[in-house]
């Protein structure tokens, strides 16, 4: 009988009707894997697929398969490469090779060790491995611990949009330990900081205030960890809410797009690669901010003070210079239309926003003109 997992760290439950899951939060988090693998009901004996990259397979990989091994658990490691560019159905079939080699089964697991990329395409392998097999995600990105991890969105990149290959598949376990950020470079943990500020905007104020009064954002060290730990708890449990309430965004979970229908036109047209993704969202942010203001949505001072705090974290915040037919064509091709409608997430107050379709192609021109280089 295995240990239970240590008390210290905190728990934030994902509470779906169907297969709820607990978000594990804290420093240490990490050296516990194969504790609370157990405690979710794996067996010894169960056969693990860690799909992870090479820099975080260097810096963690030996910690993530001894703690897996500890508590009997059959674990090996694919090291895959994870930039956007890598998010496409010919990586997921590796991950799906090595799920054959290995004789992995409908009882197996798949941890997802490394960033959103990474926590997206082992989810969608998962998703897709003998109709669904068990993922657990492992994020040692900010972004991936504040947002992609969480909820079970995973996909990859098809050539005319961003994440149109994916499926819906809820992991058993998120497992966020905050020590892993020591090793992530300035620019990741300022995208992830992107991420933070949007859930400021869409329903949390104080969130939003708080960020506001700590000075500069965009570094580790200059948060410091008690603000982290609270960033990551509060972001958890705002993504949590919505996905329980909404687990397949038929509805008010579409609210957590905030920034990304136009930030994925950036990542699409700019070349994924060129904009990490939250930096991309930072733009959308802006831009989704500036057509909200054309629209008398919300007030100028509001949008100045979103522009401040991203620029606090140190992201940018100006349009790129894109053909107008290309960006419209783009917004055409996005997984969010409907009806032959594109669905924008607008602010109307720091705290709160409104899911509109009514949005025309003169207004996302003016307001795209205004906040262009």
């Amino acid at each position: 009988m295995t240990a239970a997992p240590a008390a210290s760290l905190q728990t934030i439950e994902v509470a779906l009707t169907t297969h709820p899951y607990p978000v594990v939060i804290g420093n240490g988090a990490l050296q516990q894997l194969g504790d609370w693998i157990r405690e979710r009901g794996f067996k010894p004996g169960t056969k693990v697929l860690v799909v992870t990259n090479p820099v975080v397979h260097g810096h963690y990989g030996e910690a993530a398969l001894g703690s897996l091994a500890a508590v009997g658990l059959d674990a090996s490691a694919l090291v895959i490469e994870a930039g956007e560019d890598q998010k496409t159905p010919a990586t997921v079939a590796r991950i799906h090779d090595a799920a054959f080699e290995r004789r992995l089964e409908r009882g197996s697991l798949i941890v997802a060790l490394g960033g959103g990329v990474v926590g997206d395409m082992a989810g969608f392998a998962a998703a897709t491995w003998l109709r669904g097999i068990a993922v657990v995600q492992v994020p040692t990105t900010l972004l991936a611990m504040v947002d992609a991890a969480i909820g079970g969105k995973t996909g990859v990149n098809h050539p005319g949009g961003k994440n149109l290959i994916g499926a819906f598949h809820q992991p058993r376990l998120v497992l966020i330990d905050p020590a892993t950020l020591a090793t992530l470079p300035e620019r990741e943990f300022r995208a992830g900081m992107a991420e933070v500020i949007k859930y400021g905007v869409i329903g949390d104020p104080e969130l939003f205030s708080r960020l506001e009064t700590a000075g500069p954002i965009s570094t580790q060290a200059s948060v410091g960890p008690a603000l982290l730990q609270a960033l990551l708890e509060r972001s958890a449990a705002a993504k949590a809410k919505v996905v329980a309430a909404d687990e397949r965004e038929g509805g008010l979970r579409a609210i957590l797009n905030y920034g990304h229908t136009l930030g994925h036109v950036v990542e699409t047209l700019c070349g994924y690669g060129t904009w990490l993704h939250g930096e991309a969202v930072a733009i959308g942010m802006a831009a989704a901010g500036e057509i909200a203001l054309a629209m008398g949505l919300w007030t100028a001072g509001e949008q100045q003070r979103q522009l401040a705090l991203i620029e606090a974290a140190g992201l940018p915040h100006r349009w790129p210079d894109l053909d107008q037919d290309a960006v419209l064509t783009c917004l055409q091709g996005d997984k969010k239309v409907r009806d032959g409608s594109v669905r924008f997430v607008l602010p109307t107050a720091i705290g709160q926003v409104e899911i509109r379709s009514d949005v025309t192609a003169a207004t996302i021109a003016t307001a795209l003109a205004r906040r262009a280089d």
